[in-house]
């Protein structure tokens, strides 16, 4: 401990002898250290932290699964039979999320609504902070409406009142008891249920006549604890033999369905894991370079002090004493990097995370927690070392008699040889990480540039809900949607207009089960038809530009006295009719059993996303559209008051016509809610947030390695030159031209940049194969990329080359023959 503490003194002193280079080598590891605590945090939070549950690896995230589906929304009836007939689960607890208009307590607003079964708070561990959970008897059709408030939508509605337990709220009209407040950081994950909820209520009091149809799946999954010691193994034979049951007491609407059971944090995180693994190696090789930056700079420091250690040796001082004292030195840097990297790494957090707000799972959990510290601590050190390692390998033995004889210069070639490997590395690693970031550029340029099948520029999408007033009533429902449509279309400004119900592309989904007109009626709904769904106003094909390919679209005509007519897609039309014309002809549609003409074909809309239209676990493609004015009454009269989605094509800026179309909204009546306003451009660039998000982050780290790697060879080659000053000065005096001394000072640093290149093609050819599956229309060797890469690194090494080669041919020989 005494001789630790004597290497961190003089360490000290010796760093602050050489401010210059202390502040250079703290900052490039910074930078690295900064990069990497930051994305490890989110790593950390999203991948390797544990749920906030107790025992969270027992909790399994439950759906179904279908022959389109691997993991897909439950019918409430199935979800009841699960709960009866299991024996692997202690618990299991259904979700569902939708938005109500809450009224009485000032102006009228959109809360989030979560609706789940009895039990569900209890298999995540959660307790009220006042009041109580849901009993049993309360999940259930008819019972008295009870609500479970958030805590912010208590303290922010109702100031944090104590005595708010047994106070009524009214939302959709209905009064709701509140029975109790959940903790303020309460929150959960799962499969369509992706944001914090104000008010929770059972899903059993939910009143949509279509919710107990087995043959309905309204967005609803569901989460089960384990039995203790039951393995998930043993709880997918159980669920399977349930299946099976089920499929032979209910073959219409259960045969060909499995159950799909799949751990929660899993669940959650979905598919962001292949991206956050591949920035985060990406972020390391930033940390490598950094480390090797400034291991040059101590290789380039130590020829300075080659007398000092001769001396040492001299004196006395083993070899391992020599390294020893330079590691320390090594690692006092390493661990000032990194406070200085961790105060980065705070700013550079919140900064991806405002990159990826909505569509990264667990983000409310990324900070920079023990285990973030311990990391950065680790990191620290280890870049120390690394860093540290090769000089004082090379430094511990110096040429006593050289050394002592040439009074502090010491020979560079060694040096030189040593600082040229470093180069190499950094010039092969920097074209990885080019080269990765240049193949993300690609996949989203060409994403870009996929055709969606409909025009997003000038689009507005927002939801309404209407008074609650108004009621249930389906003939006004109709008449409210008309007059909304109406009154929009007339604010000026406003080409088109069309209310929605049901989806929109990259936006949710809704899919019917139908058979062909002349075809006998399939035995169960897994041997029907699948579609895709539109249920809209005449104005959409206008709002959205979706091309007429051929016959007519909606048209206002088309109102719930006129027979039902539907307009399909190109697909929809390749698929089922592909040797025929299929206007005029029939589908029936099994959920409101009618039978629709087919009037008109549209062109295809990449519904799911532009990178995932049609992949496999996106296979439904064919697409419908039916007139809203039609909708049968059954379908129409839900439960709540009217609400839709609404699409506008605006003239000129888009986003400016909020507030006019908020205004014209809320004069209609005071208790109408606009809410999930957006322009079309941000849904599609949602639908691409995880590429985006992987994009700008590679091409950071990307633009960091190449900055380190210039400075990196400009060190190099500048270190050069003031070694072989006499030598230049030599040469000038022997006639060489300046063109001559700038091609030999080149070709040193050419030299080092085209064989990293050339390494890092070759290691590029290696990993890039582990990005395949976050690529889209680019191969992940695509010459293009990799010669483009490759062609910009030379060019940089070229340039940063170019100053000190500039600088040696300026040497004046009268003063390079004084040099010794």
């Amino acid at each position: 401990m005494e001789t630790l503490w004597q290497d961190l003194r003089y360490s000290l002193r010796v760093l602050g002898k050489n401010p210059g280079f202390a502040a250079i080598a703290i900052l490039t590891l910074a930078l690295g250290i900064g990069a990497n605590t930051a994305l490890f945090s989110v790593v950390n939070a999203v991948l390797l932290r544990p749920l906030p549950y107790p025992q969270p690896d027992r909790i399994v995230a439950i759906s179904e699964k279908t022959a389109n589906f691997e993991r897909s929304s439950i019918s409430y009836p199935n979800f009841l039979d699960w709960q009866r007939a299991n024996s692997t689960f202690s618990s299991i607890a259904a979700y569902r999320s939708d938005d109500f208009s809450f009224t009485g307590r000032g102006e009228a607003e959109r809360v989030r609504i979560g609706m789940v079964s009895a039990g569900f708070f209890e298999i995540l561990g959660v307790t009220a902070t006042r009041g109580r959970l849901f009993t049993p008897e309360e999940d259930r059709l008819g019972t008295t409406p009870v609500a479970i408030l958030s805590a912010g939508l208590w303290q922010r509605k109702f100031g944090s009142a104590p005595d708010i337990v047994g106070k009524r709220i009214t939302m959709n009209g209905v009064a709701y008891t509140v029975v109790g407040v959940l903790p303020a950081n309460f929150y959960f994950q799962g499969a369509n249920y992706d944001r914090a909820k104000d008010v929770f209520i059972p899903v059993g009091q939910f009143t949509d006549p279509f919710f107990q149809d087995r043959d309905v799946h309204e967005g609803t999954r569901a989460i089960g604890r384990l039995r203790p010691g039951v393995t998930l193994t043993a709880a997918h034979a159980d669920m399977d033999q349930i299946a099976t049951n089920l499929a032979v007491t209910y073959p219409n609407a259960d045969k060909g369905a499995g159950i799909s059971l799949l751990p929660l944090k899993k669940d959650i995180v979905g598919d962001v894991e292949p991206f956050l693994w591949v920035l985060l190696a990406a972020v390391g090789f930033v940390l490598l370079i950094a480390c090797v930056n400034v291991a040059n700079l101590q290789l380039a420091r130590s020829t300075s002090r080659s007398h000092e250690f001769a001396v040492r040796s001299a004196l006395g001082a083993g070899r391992s004493r020599v390294i020893r004292q330079l590691l320390t030195e090594s690692i006092l840097i390493g661990l000032a990097g990194g406070a200085l990297g961790l105060l980065l790494a705070g700013w550079g957090t919140q900064a991806a995370l405002r990159a990826l707000p909505e569509t990264l799972p667990r983000a409310q959990d990324v900070a920079l927690d023990a285990r973030v510290l311990l990391f950065t601590l680790a990191v620290s050190i280890l870049a120390g070392a690394v860093f540290g390692l090769a000089p004082a390998l090379k430094t511990s033995r110096p040429d006593l008699q050289q050394s002592l004889k040439e009074g502090g210069r010491g020979g560079s070639g060694t040096h030189h040889r040593a600082q040229g490997v470093f180069v190499v590395i950094e010039m092969a690693m920097a074209l990885v990480l080019l080269i990765g970031a240049g193949l993300m550029i690609r996949s989203l340029v060409d994403l870009w540039s996929v055709n969606p099948g409909f025009n997003p520029r000038g689009v507005l999408t927002f939801s309404v809900s209407l008074s609650p007033s108004l009621g249930v009533n389906p003939a006004t429902t109709r008449s409210a949607l008309r007059q909304l449509d109406e009154t929009l279309e007339n604010i000026p400004g406003v080409e088109a207009v069309a209310s929605t119900s049901g989806s929109l592309p990259m936006s949710g989904d809704s899919e019917y089960h139908f058979w062909l007109e002349g075809e006998p009626k399939p035995a169960s709904e897994s041997e029907m038809k699948q579609s895709l769904f539109y249920v809209v106003q005449p104005g959409y094909l206008s709002a959205m530009q979706i091309p007429l390919r051929r016959g007519r679209f909606l048209a206002k005509q088309d109102d719930q006295q006129a027979p039902p007519v539907m307009v399909i897609d190109e697909d929809f039309a390749r698929e089922y009719f592909p040797n025929e014309d299929p206007i005029g002809k029939r589908i029936h549609v099994s959920i409101i059993n009618t039978e629709p003409e087919i009037i008109g074909i549209v062109g295809h809309v990449k519904h799911w996303g532009l990178d995932t239209d049609g992949d496999a676990k996106h296979s439904i493609v064919a697409q419908a559209y039916m007139p809203l004015m039609q909708i049968p009454d059954q379908v129409g009269s839900g439960p709540g008051p009217p609400s839709s989605q609404v699409v506008a094509r605006i003239k000129g800026p888009a986003a400016g016509m909020f507030p006019a179309i908020r205004e014209t909204i809320e004069g209609m009546s005071r208790e109408n809610v606009l809410y999930d306003a957006k322009s079309l451009e941000e849904v599609v660039g949602d639908s691409m947030a995880a590429r985006r998000f992987t994009m700008v982050l590679l091409g950071v780290f990307a633009g960091l390695a190449l900055l380190l790697s210039s400075i990196g060879i400009y060190g190099v080659i500048s270190y050069v030159v003031g070694q072989r000053t006499n030598e230049i000065g030599i040469r000038i005096a022997l006639g060489a031209q300046q063109r001559d001394v700038l091609r030999l000072m080149l070709g040193e640093g050419m030299k080092m940049a085209l064989l990293g290149v050339s390494i890092g093609i070759a290691v590029a050819l290696a990993l890039t194969h582990l990005m395949v599956n976050i690529l889209f229309g680019v191969s992940a060797t695509d010459p293009l990329t990799f010669l483009g890469v490759a062609t910009l690194l030379v060019v940089v090494a070229l340039l940063a080359c170019w100053i000190p080669a500039r600088r040696a041919t300026r040497v004046d020989p009268l003063v390079a023959l004084r040099y010794e």
